[in-house]
């Protein structure tokens, strides 16, 4: 599967887009026809804390899963978003399974 990693209003660093990649990576395990994920990370200039928001969009066979959350930290956005979507896609598969077996 094909990540690619956006960063908006600043210049993400290589360890940030290494831990994106390995994490959404992961998802291949839950769903076996990702076409691609891809992720935007933006930091919003308010003096809220959490000021940093990730969003996940995975493309699958028949529409897309969009997870956006709003944190203190990317890894802490990244790590909600994909364990968000891990259930999402089991549902989905479910979805699939069951739609195959009727």
């Amino acid at each position: 599967m094909k990540v690619f990693t956006q960063s908006v209003n600043f210049s993400a660093d290589k360890e940030l887009i290494k831990f994106v990649d390995e994490k959404v990576s992961s998802l291949v395990r839950y769903h076996d026809k990702i076409v691609n994920a891809e992720v935007f990370l933006k930091v919003i200039n308010t003096s809220d804390k959490e000021n940093k928001v990730t969003e996940v969009k995975i493309h699958i066979p028949g529409g897309e899963l969009i997870i956006k959350r709003e944190t203190k930290t990317f890894e802490e956005g990244v790590n909600s978003a994909v364990d968000n979507l891990k259930r999402q896609l089991k549902r989905s598969k479910e979805k699939q399974r069951d739609s195959i077996i009727s």
